[in-house]
This record gives structure tokens, C-alpha cells and sequence, in this order.
């Protein structure tokens, strides 16, 4: 990571749940000698400190919302993975503000409070659905994407480097629903699919994590960047899962959730028109105009209009063995299997 050493301290908010333990995880074998855990839920705290029993783990209670318990875990900090979060479209609907307090002042506390101790990196983690956003989380995530990119804008390049990272659903994640088929196959219940159409991003845990381990390596000042990753529709997923856990399941469509979309868009067209292709990552600059807009007019690029989204409709579309075998690798199916 750019300018890290393991003697470095990292503080990864919301850092219980399973984005945070993988972090922690990589972070660990990385050789990091302090490494801080920023979340409200004190049971999860604990049963994360009796799991991993390890010295460099420091736990912190606290909410992104109290400034002052964040300003407290954030003393003399070099790095921030900030993953706490209202993530659950449902809720979010149905309780919009908690999700703004959440995900759009909570997070400006945390990158206050970073700017304030004199971090050197700040990563917030966002989610395809800030992109066109059609529910309550996504426009909560939009505008925490928003407040980053403000906030770069008062910072200069010696500073806090302030940057997000956009990624869709992760496979086998808390609440994701490759969890829910392998349940319902085992339990001889009907797998339960939204809308057989809808596309899905295929991203593990682990391109979760060197997405972020990437965005500390190379951030400037309000970056978003977006790991590539290819997809399949949730039809196919609950038929391949039902095949590698031999499942006789029916699979009943129950209709999209409130606020659903049919596929995932990780990023708009406008802003592929000013990002860098690296490769396996996008890197979306910020949109760095004042408002003296007559400084900036042109005429347009009518070829760069034309310019689509890039979504789980039209990245590559996994065949079905090529799905079998991103899921044997993920070490939750393995398990379920009993390999």
C-alpha cells in the first residue's frame, strides 16, 4: 500500500462483519502490528476477540454517528477502511433516515475525524447501487460518495487522501443470498428467486479486499475505483447451486424486493468519459470544475456520448461451469459441501 508499513496503525469501522474479518485477516498476514475495530455491536466484538485471540486487535465500542467516539479510536491512526454501514435495501426503505444518520453522517464524521488526527489514507466503501441509485441505500451511499469527494476537494495532495471503492454484491457476504439458496437446498425448501432475469456481479470477498488493498496503493484525491468482475443471472446461480449440492428444490419466483433493480451498474457512462482503464480496475476521477462553468465549455464528443453503463448486463456473462468453479473456491461452499 502507498506510503504503509505494517507499523502502522489501520482502523476498519463496521469491522465485524465479513468484509472487516477478511480485511483483518489480510491485514494480519501482512504483518500490521495494531489494528483497530470500530463497531456499536459489543457481542460481535466479543466473539471476534475470542476467536482470533491475537495482540495487534484493539476493539473500540462506538458508533459512526457519535463524532466523539470516533474521534477517540481515531488518535494517532495512519489508515481507515471505512465499512460501517446500513446495507440491507429493505430496512433502508423502509427507515430512510437511519440510513442517512448512518451512511451519510456517519461517514462524514469518520472522514472529519480522519482529517482532523492527520490520516494518511481514507477509504470508504460504497456500492453499486450509489450508481442511478433507485432506493434509500443507494442514495445514501451517492451522497456518501458525494461527501468523500467534498471533502478531497479542501484537501491538498500532502493530505488525507480521501478515496471510495464500488463493488456490488459479494458472494457468500452476511445476508447475500448464495448463503440463502445452499439453506433452502439443505432444508428441502423452495429456493426463492426475486425475478429469474436479474444479473448479478460474481465478486469474492478477496477481490473485495485487494480492491481496497489497490485503492490505498494508488488513490489520488477523490478517486472512486471499481473492480471489474464478470456476472450471471440468479436463475442460473440457484440452478448451479442446486446441481453441486444435488437439491431435487423447487424454485419459486416471489417477485422483486422493494427496491430492487434487475441488474447491478457499477458505473454511469458519464463517468467512464472521465475514468482510466487499469486493467483489472476502473479509476473514476472526480469531477474537479468550480462553479465557473464558462471556463469548462466544449462542444461535446458525440462518440463519447454514445458511451453505455458498465453493468452485470453487459459484462461478461459467466457459462455455467465457469460459475461452478468461482464458487468452489469460495471457502463457504466448500464447507457446505464437505470438502
Amino acid at each position: 500500500m502507498k506510503n504503509a508499513k505494517t507499523n502502522d496503525i489501520v482502523l476498519i469501522t463496521g469491522g465485524t462483519g465479513s468484509f472487516g474479518k477478511s480485511m483483518v485477516n489480510s491485514l494480519l498476514a501482512l504483518g500490521y502490528k495494531e489494528i483497530r475495530i470500530f463497531s456499536r455491536d459489543e457481542a460481535k466484538q466479543d466473539e471476534m476477540r475470542t476467536a482470533y485471540r491475537r495482540d495487534e486487535l484493539k476493539f473500540y465500542i462506538g458508533d459512526v454517528r457519535d463524532r466523539q467516539s470516533v474521534d477517540k479510536a481515531m488518535r494517532n491512526v495512519d489508515l481507515v477502511f471505512h465499512a460501517a454501514a446500513l446495507k440491507q435495501v429493505p430496512s433502508c426503505e423502509f427507515f430512510p433516515l437511519e440510513a442517512v444518520k448512518t451512511n451519510i453522517i456517519g461517514s462524514m464524521n469518520v472522514i472529519d475525524s480522519a482529517v482532523h488526527a492527520g490520516v494518511k489514507s481514507v477509504v470508504c466503501l460504497s456500492t453499486d447501487k450509489a450508481v442511478m441509485p433507485v432506493n434509500a441505500m443507494g442514495m445514501s451511499k451517492a451522497l456518501m460518495e458525494k461527501v468523500s469527494q467534498a471533502a478531497s476537494r479542501q484537501l491538498n495532495d500532502n493530505e488525507t487522501t480521501v478515496s471510495c471503492v464500488r463493488y456490488g454484491n459479494v458472494m457468500c457476504s452476511r445476508g447475500s443470498v448464495i448463503p440463502l439458496f445452499i439453506n433452502q437446498i439443505k432444508s428441502g425448501n423452495p429456493l426463492t428467486i426475486t425475478d429469474p432475469n436479474m444479473t448479478r456481479f460474481m465478486l469474492s470477498l478477496d477481490d473485495a479486499i485487494s480492491l481496497v488493498h489497490f485503492a490505498f496503493e494508488h488513490a489520488r484525491q477523490g478517486d472512486i475505483f471499481i473492480k471489474k468482475a464478470p456476472a450471471c443471472t440468479v436463475l442460473m446461480l440457484a440452478e448451479t447451486l442446486k446441481e453441486m449440492f444435488s437439491g431435487e428444490n423447487e424454485i419459486r419466483i416471489i417477485g422483486t424486493r422493494h427496491g430492487e433493480k434487475l441488474f447491478e451498474t457499477l458505473a454511469s457512462s458519464e463517468e467512464l468519459r472521465r475514468s482510466q482503464d487499469m486493467g483489472e480496475y476502473y479509476r473514476v476521477s472526480f469531477d474537479d470544475r468550480d462553479l465557473n462553468y464558462d471556463k469548462y465549455f466544449t462542444e461535446g464528443d458525440v462518440e463519447e456520448s454514445l458511451q453505455d453503463d458498465y453493468h452485470s448486463h453487459n459484462t461478461y456473462q459467466l457459462t455455467k461451469d465457469e460459475l461452478k468453479e468461482l464458487l468452489l473456491a469460495l471457502p463457504e461452499v466448500r464447507a457446505a459441501l464437505d470438502y
